[in-house]
C-alpha cells in the first residue's frame, strides 16, 4: 500500500511492461513517462505522469534530502569509495546516528535511493557517488549536497568515456560545488591543478594528505 513504483526506461528494459503484473499484486502508485502507458485499465490506480522517470526520481531523492539539516559527507573518486565509507561508518558510529549508502549504492538510481533513507533519528549521513560519463555527476550532486567531501584517488577506470584524466576530475569535483571541506590526497597532483583552475572553488577549505612533505598530514 505505501508502495511507489517508478517506471524507469534503459537500453535493455523498460519498466512500464511490469505496472500490470505489480497492479494485480497490490501496487496502487506509478510513476511513468507521459502518454508511455495506458492507465485507462487500473481504475483503482494513481500516475504520476513526469517526462523523464529517472530525473524525477532523482529530483524527489533531492527534495527529501533537503528536509534534513545534519552534516553530509559525499566521497566520490575512482576507487576506494565503499571501502572508506565503511571505515567511516565503523570509527564514528559509536559517537553518531548514521545513514551511509547500502554496500555500493553510488549510480543514478543507487544515490536517490540511498538518500531516501533518511529519516529525522539521523544526525550524520555519509554517501558515495559514481560516475562513468560526462554530465552524470551534474544530476547527482544535488541528491547528496555534501558539507565535507572526499575525492579518494583518480584512476583508469572509464577512461573510455571520457577525453582525458583532466576532464574526469573536473567531472568528479562537481560534487564538492557547495562543499565547505575537502579532504584528499595531495599526490594526486592533477586533483589541485583543476581545484585551482576553477574559481568555484576558491572558498573550498581543503585538508591534504600524502606521503610526501607539504600536506596538511603526511603519512
Amino acid at each position: 500500500d505505501n508502495c511507489l513504483f517508478v517506471a524507469l526506461v534503459s537500453d535493455r528494459n523498460d519498466g512500464h511492461k511490469y505496472i500490470g503484473e505489480l497492479y494485480e499484486k497490490g501496487v496502487r502508485t506509478f510513476m511513468v513517462v507521459e502518454s508511455r502507458t495506458e492507465v485507462a485499465g487500473f481504475p483503482e490506480a494513481a500516475f504520476i505522469c513526469v517526462s523523464d522517470t529517472l530525473k524525477a526520481l532523482q529530483e524527489l531523492g533531492a527534495a527529501h534530502r533537503h528536509r534534513f539539516n545534519i552534516p553530509v559527507i559525499g566521497i566520490t573518486g575512482s576507487n576506494g569509495k565503499t571501502i572508506v565509507k565503511e571505515w567511516l561508518f565503523q570509527l564514528l558510529s559509536g559517537d553518531y546516528n548514521i545513514i551511509r549508502s547500502p554496500k555500493s549504492y553510488n549510480s543514478q538510481t543507487g544515490v536517490p535511493l540511498s538518500v531516501w533513507k533518511m529519516a529525522s533519528r539521523h544526525n550524520l549521513a555519509i554517501f558515495e557517488a559514481g560516475i562513468s560519463c560526462p554530465g552524470e555527476m551534474e544530476r547527482i550532486a544535488p541528491i547528496i549536497d555534501p558539507a565535507i567531501g572526499i575525492f579518494t584517488n583518480i584512476g583508469h577506470a572509464h577512461d573510455e568515456y571520457f577525453v582525458d584524466q583532466r576532464e574526469k576530475v573536473h567531472e568528479k569535483l562537481k560534487l564538492f560545488r557547495n562543499a565547505r571541506t575537502l579532504i584528499y590526497c595531495s599526490d594526486y597532483t592533477l586533483i589541485t591543478e583543476c581545484l585551482n583552475a576553477e574559481p568555484a572553488y576558491n572558498c573550498l577549505q581543503t585538508f591534504t594528505w600524502s606521503r610526501n612533505p607539504g600536506a596538511d598530514l603526511v603519512i
